[in-house]
């Protein structure tokens, strides 16, 4: 008799991006490829906070990695935020160990204050993985996230009115050469806690998911339910949907800013307003956003808003001040050219 028809689920959607980064991991060497031997196996870890989701993410990647040439570890992150969180995170260090990750790692960070708690919170979050990543020097690092959360992504953008991009949710592969999957984003949040309660793995509930002061605990509980009963079954898969077809079209215009960037520099490499002008706005404002981020505005924190005033500066030109952008940056027009600097 074979798993439970949620485990054979998770574990296949693990199993397709283990395939994955084994195929990556092969040509890198063939390639020439630095940082690692010949004879070396990827380290794939896996970010586990004790939830449901990652805990299935977890056991099914222990299971998934005994069958490959892949090593399995797990970190879990300690925000520090509530009562008894550094023991919490030792005992999801503890599940992990029992489950045969190695290396397992529990690391504490400092939430700051920039965006707000939750951004704040995953700025902080991604920072410790990243730095775990390097650390260990793992290839890949498996998210939990899965069609809900995709679909509660859409509904944030939307909300936000942050343009197509937000529209487009999680990739499946994002970060820096790749290293963050999410094998879970096909899969909905029903199947994978029917594979906890089917494996007998504890799980942990964190009170902030169902806490109505977080704006993404409001839209789970409220706002989804609230839609699905106007509109029927079937939202979050059309939600999901969405954001595969905006990912594409968001793709390709990104592809054109790239390549039209160049094109409206000057040749000290400054941002010329009269070329800017005569782009398409779809393709002006990802030029624009682009070269704040490059001057240390957080990704994360900006928003469609702060772009629309410095794509003002472009075409609605009244001798306008500087406009003030996360991570303080400064965009204001000087001599017909766009100038963008941390001030």
């Amino acid at each position: 008799m074979g798993p439970h028809p949620a485990v054979a689920a998770i574990r296949l959607a693990v199993r397709r991006v283990l395939h994955d980064v084994l195929t990556e991991h092969t040509t890198q060497h063939a390639d020439g490829g630095h940082d690692a031997r010949p004879d070396a196996h990827p380290l794939v870890l896996v970010a586990c906070s004790g939830g449901a989701d990652s805990m299935a993410l977890a056991s099914a990647l222990a299971f998934e990695a005994r069958k490959l040439d892949v090593r399995a570890g797990g970190i879990t992150v300690d925000h520090g935020l509530q009562a008894g969180s550094a023991q919490r995170a030792r005992e999801v260090a503890d599940r992990m160990t029992a489950l045969g990750l190695d290396p397992v790692e529990a690391v504490t960070v400092t939430v700051g204050r920039d965006g707000g708690p939750e951004a704040a919170a995953r700025d902080a979050r991604y920072a410790a993985l990243d730095a775990a990543a390097e650390r260990h020097g793992a290839t890949a690092i498996l998210l939990g996230h899965t069609r809900d959360d995709q679909a509660e992504t859409v509904l944030l953008g939307l909300a936000r009115g942050s343009g197509i991009r937000s529209l487009s949710g999680m990739a499946a592969v994002s970060g820096t050469a790749g290293r963050y999957r999410r094998p879970f984003l096909e899969l909905d949040r029903q199947t994978v806690r029917k594979a906890c309660i089917a494996q007998e793995l504890a799980v942990w509930d964190d009170p902030h998911n169902s806490d109505p002061a977080y704006t993404r605990s409001r839209l789970r509980h409220e706002g989804l339910p609230a839609l699905e009963k106007a509109l029927g079954k079937g939202v979050v898969e059309a939600l999901a949907r969405t954001a595969q077809l905006s990912r594409d079209d968001a793709d390709a215009l990104d592809s054109w800013a790239a390549d039209a960037e160049a094109s409206v520099r000057d040749d000290t490499g400054r941002l010329e307003c009269a070329k800017l002008f005569g782009l398409p706005p779809a393709v002006r404002r990802r030029v624009l956003r682009r070269a704040v981020i490059a001057e240390g505005a957080p990704a994360g924190s900006l928003f469609a808003r702060h772009i629309e005033e410095v794509d003002r500066l472009i075409t609605g030109w009244r001798g306008q001040g500087a406009i003030n952008l996360p991570g303080r940056v400064e965009a204001r027009r000087q001599g017909g050219r766009l100038v963008i600097r941390q001030g």
